[in-house]
Parts: structure tokens; C-alpha cells; sequence
């Protein structure tokens, strides 16, 4: 019996991770969680891996430009993800009532929901990208951008923020994937978009293989490139109906019943996300204080941190649609077993990330730079953050399962105050009063974080995000 067990247990493991990667009829409101968990977190690990590759890429062929370069993509980010905002804040509202459609056995209210999703973003980023496009260099002078970051970066800041409509709508049509119970689909989305970056990326930033030397600017387009053939594909498979939600033409329509729940469930996942980005912001502004090496030094960092904790996001967002769908079909106690579990697995994973990027960050930032400075601002910055990884890990999984009852009120409230009034008016009395420069916002981000872990879990176990309606 045991050569049987041998052999079989392999075959177990290769059948599964074909499953999950080829994509899963599983019903997700039955059968084993644990089960459940891995079928949906397994491709949104490969899915954030690949966008985590996607800015480490893009960092490596950008440090070789300098500072300046690097410090311009850095202070961009900061303000794309004012952005990611409105698409974080739609794509969750998508997840959340795609999720609970499916849970109540509805496939074309899923859809009507969808179609309303899109509409929303598309509209929200031609508004946004237009000022940004017409803004750029102003908003990189009011990051603190130097003399010598706008010039090298205005191009880079205006592309980027001009075509936010693929930034956009990747992530938001994502969320509808996800919420469905399609994460294979949109890890293949985020594998198209990503590998046709960082393709692109040297040829347009160095002028390789006959392409036009572009510098920084070089990588925009590679960025935008990419991502807008990646939201073509998931329009091909929304309408060709490969996915659980097919959206046909008579779900191309307004409903204003069903937009209306959508933009109060969105509306407040904006203002959620916004409250975290804004304080993103306000972290950057304070470290660019301290010149453009401190702020190289923080980009380089926070790639890094975004390569290590995105994986973590597969099993934030597998049980944000465990909890959705459950709810859907009457089996709230289902949904809260499946955030213990998650939050369980989620804590032992970026437990051993956090070690591993303590022990080893001078050695991680010395791949992406020679500049003594920067790496070691770097370093320093990714050993405070990672003292806080236990506590994140509770954190994001707790805010997700909130976000995927459709309970965005409260993720809001907690945000609100670990950010806004702790973290914020911390990292500033920290790095200036205190003396402590940039360090100061470092220990400011890992108190901050475990702050809102342990209130998080707190209001988490009252259970009132199992009466929300959506």
C-alpha cells in the first residue's frame, strides 16, 4: 500500500495545480475550504506574482538611468495609486456583488452588475487621465519632485496618468473574474499584460531591437502597451462567455437599480482605498524631504515589500470571494470559517517573508542599485516594515473579508484612523521633530499596520458584516 501512496500523492498534487491554473468548476459554497482557499488563491499568487515581477522589472531597468529616473517612477506610483483608489474601490464592489449573485445561482444579474462595473471605470478614467496627462509636471513639483525628477520624469508621469484606463479597467474587470470564482482567467490576464511589459520595456527604455530610446518615458509605454492588450482580452472572454459571468447585449445597459447599489458599495471602497493611498502619499512626501536619494531608496523598498506581500493577496482575495458567495447562499458560518482559515495560512506565509527579508535585505536592494546611499536607506526601510508582517497579514485578510460581505463601511472607519490619525501624524513627529529622518516613517508604517490588525479582528469577531445586504 505505501509504493501506492507514493506515486498517487504527486499525481494528487500536479491534477490539482492543473485545475487551478486551466480554471475550476468548483462550487464554492460547498465542499472542503482549505480546498476552496488553495483552488482560488493558487492563481491569484501566479497572478500577483507576475505583477510584483512586473515593478521589480521595471525598477531594475530604470535604476540603471539613476536617481532622478527612479525617484520620478517612485513619486508617479505615488499618484497612480490615487487612482487605484476609484479602481480598487469599483473593483471591490464588482467582487463583492459578482460574488454574491453567484452564490444565489443569478449568472445574469452577475453580468448586468459587471457591465455597470465597467461603464463606471471607463467613465472615471477618462476624467482622471485627462487632468493627469495636462498636469504632470505640477504634480510632481507638489510631491517635492526636484528640478532634475521633472524633467527626466514628466513624460513618464504624463503617459502613465494619461492612459490610466487600462490601469483602470485591468483591475477592475479583474475583480469580476475573481469574484465569480474565475481567478485562473484573471491571473492569465495579468500574465499576458505583464509579460508584453517587460518585453517591451529595455526596448523602449534603451532603444533595443531597432525601437526608438525612450528613457523613462520607454517604460510608460511598455506599462501602457501591455496593460491595454490584457483589458482586450478580458472583454474577448467576458463576451465570448468563457467565464462564469458572460456578458451579452442585453446586459449592455444602464440599471440604475443595480448601479445604484454598486456606487454605495463603491463609493465607500473608494473613500477606503483613497483614505490608504492618501496616506501612501503623504509617506512618500515626507521622504522626499530628505532628497532624492531617500526617496530612491523608499521606491526601491516598497518594490521589493510589493513583490514579497502581493502573493499575499491570493488568499486575501480568495476569502473575500469565499465570503461573498457564501453569504449569497445562506451560509454565513461557512464564510467565517473560511477567513479564519485564510488568515491563518495567510499569517505563516508572510511570517517566513518577513525573516527572510530581515536577514537578507542588503544583499535584496544590492541587486537593483550600486548607490551606496540608496541601498542602504533601502534596507533599513524593508527590516522596519517587515517587523509588522504578522500583524499585516490579519490585516489584509480581515479588511478583504469585510470588503467581500459588502461591509465597506467598515475597513473605511479603521482606515480612517490607523492612517489618517496614527500613522500619518506619527511618521511626520518621528522624522522631523524626533530627528529620526525617514526611519521615522518606517516605524510609523509597521505600528500603524499592526494597529489596524488588531482592531480589525477585533470588530471582525461582532459579526455585523454578515447582515449587509447588496
Amino acid at each position: 500500500m505505501q509504493p501506492v501512496v507514493q506515486r498517487s500523492a504527486p499525481r494528487g498534487v500536479l491534477q490539482f495545480l492543473r485545475e487551478a491554473l486551466a480554471g475550476t468548476e468548483q462550487d464554492f459554497t460547498t465542499g472542503s475550504l482549505t480546498r476552496g482557499i488553495a483552488l482560488l488563491a493558487v492563481p491569484t499568487v501566479l497572478e500577483m506574482i507576475m505583477e510584483s515581477t512586473f515593478g521589480v522589472v521595471d525598477a531594475f531597468w530604470v535604476a540603471k538611468l539613476g536617481a532622478d529616473a527612479i525617484a520620478a517612477v517612485g513619486l508617479t506610483e505615488s499618484l497612480v495609486i490615487l487612482i487605484f483608489s476609484i479602481a480598487l474601490g469599483l473593483s471591490m464592489a464588482a467582487t463583492a456583488t459578482v460574488a454574491r449573485r453567484i452564490g444565489e445561482k443569478d449568472p445574469a444579474g452577475a453580468a448586468v452588475a459587471a457591465v455597470q462595473a465597467i461603464g463606471c471605470g471607463f467613465l472615471a478614467s477618462v476624467l482622471t487621465g485627462t487632468a493627469g496627462a495636462l498636469l504632470a509636471p505640477r504634480l510632481l513639483a507638489w510631491m517635492h519632485g526636484s528640478p532634475g525628477v521633472i524633467r527626466a520624469g514628466s513624460g513618464y508621469t504624463s503617459l502613465v496618468l494619461g492612459g490610466n484606463a487600462c490601469i483602470m479597467l485591468l483591475f477592475l474587470i479583474n475583480g469580476v473574474f475573481r469574484g465569480a470564482g474565475d481567478a485562473a482567467i484573471a491571473m492569465r490576464t495579468l500574465w499576458l499584460a505583464n509579460l508584453i511589459n517587460l518585453v517591451l520595456d529595455p526596448c523602449f527604455i534603451y532603444g533595443w531591437a531597432g525601437f526608438p530610446r525612450l528613457g523613462v518615458t520607454g517604460a510608460a509605454v511598455a506599462t501602457t502597451t501591455g496593460r491595454s492588450i490584457g483589458v482586450l482580452y478580458q472583454l474577448w472572454v467576458l463576451i465570448r462567455g468563457s467565464s462564469r459571468v458572460k456578458v451579452l447585449w442585453r446586459h449592455v445597459r444602464v440599471d440604475w437599480e443595480v448601479l445604484t447599489r454598486l456606487l454605495r458599495v463603491g463609493g465607500v471602497a473608494m473613500i477606503q482605498y483613497f483614505i490608504a493611498t492618501a496616506s501612501w502619499v503623504s509617506l512618500v512626501r515626507i521622504n522626499a524631504l530628505f532628497g532624492s536619494q531617500s526617496a530612491a531608496g523608499y521606491t526601491l523598498a516598497m518594490r521589493v515589500i510589493l513583490f514579497a506581500i502581493l502573493p499575499s493577496w491570493g488568499i486575501s482575495s480568495a476569502a473575500a470571494t469565499l465570503v461573498g458567495q457564501n453569504l449569497g447562499a445562506g451560509r454565513p458560518e461557512r464564510s467565517e470559517r473560511a477567513v479564519w482559515l485564510a488568515g491563518t495560512y495567510n499569517m505563516l506565509f508572510l511570517t517566513f517573508i518577513g525573516v527572510a527579508l530581515f536577514s537578507s535585505a542588503p544583499w535584496i536592494v544590492g541587486w537593483f542599485s550600486t548607490e551606496s546611499d540608496v541601498t542602504a536607506i533601502a534596507a533599513t526601510c524593508l527590516r522596519f516594515v517587515s517587523l509588522g508582517y504578522p500583524f499585516y497579514a490579519w490585516g489584509m485578510i480581515m479588511e478583504q473579508a469585510f470588503n467581500g460581505a459588502g461591509d465597506t463601511a467598515t475597513p473605511t472607519w479603521i482606515n480612517l484612523f490607523c492612517y489618517w490619525m496614527f500613522q500619518i501624524p506619527l511618521a511626520w513627529w518621528l522624522a522631523e521633530p524626533r530627528g529620526l529622518g525617514s526611519r521615522g516613517v518606517y516605524i510609523a508604517i509597521c505600528l500603524a499596520e499592526s494597529m489596524l490588525a488588531v482592531i480589525a479582528v477585533s470588530v471582525f469577531r461582532r459579526g455585523r458584516w454578515k447582515r449587509v445586504k447588496i
